[in-house]
């Protein structure tokens, strides 16, 4: 069985409004198991329209996507969700929380979604997420409770709670201190060493990419180191 859990090969992207513009350039790479990789490259160089793509979110594109061995082009929008839930979890640099549940509940959301389990399984798999986050404590609490580093960690439970292939983070340090950025760089690292996840994270920041197995650059649309 293949060690890789996702593959690009030459993708492009055009966007047409109203001339057409070339915005991926012939992206080829893969991402195994166990592995931290993150995408770097200055604002416009086609980071998050990438991740748009692999996530399958945006299925306008030239090439082949394949994840866990299967090709995505030509599935319809609900078998793409259904990828979506089981396969990949997501952290945004924004943290999307409902403020009317609480974290317990937010976590759960995705896990009632997939319907793979009862929903008293779902709560204590959320509780169990939270527990490794450190904010079990919190789990009763209001979202619109919680500081922002605390809401990033609810956030990234939320993004596990399906047991997912792959994490795609689109700048999930972006929007904390130097602090909090560093928890949530811990807790990437723990979530590599003890479970074996699979991370794909787009940043700005450097100092988080340098400390990642592999670094994928881009420029203008195309990988121009990795």
């Amino acid at each position: 069985m293949s060690n890789k859990i996702l593959e690009s090969i030459n993708i492009n992207k055009f966007f047409h409004d109203p001339l057409t513009v070339q915005v991926l350039k012939d992206i080829n790479f893969s991402l195994n198991k166990g592995e931290f990789a993150s995408i770097i490259g200055k604002s416009g160089c086609g980071k998050s329209t990438l991740l748009y793509i692999l996530s399958t979110m945006d299925t306008d594109y030239d090439g082949e996507l394949f994840i866990d061995d299967v090709i995505i082009r030509g599935k319809k929008e609900v078998e793409l969700a259904k990828i979506r839930n089981e396969k990949i979890g997501f952290v945004f640099q924004f943290h999307y929380l409902l403020n009317e549940f609480t974290v317990l509940r937010n976590v759960m959301l995705p896990g009632l979604k997939l319907g793979k389990y009862s929903e008293k399984e779902v709560e204590h798999r959320a509780y169990e997420k939270l527990k490794i986050l450190g904010i079990e404590k919190e789990a009763l609490k209001k979202a619109n409770q919680l500081s922002g580093g605390q809401k990033q960690r609810v956030a990234i439970a939320r993004a596990l709670i399906n047991d997912p292939l792959i994490i795609m983070g689109d700048e999930p340090t972006g929007n904390l201190d130097k602090k909090n950025s560093e928890i949530v760089f811990e807790i990437f690292q723990q979530l590599v060493k003890d479970f074996n996840q699979s991370l794909l994270i787009v940043t700005h920041d450097n100092e988080f990419a340098n400390r990642t197995h592999r670094i994928i650059e881009m420029e203008d649309g195309k990988i121009i180191r990795m």
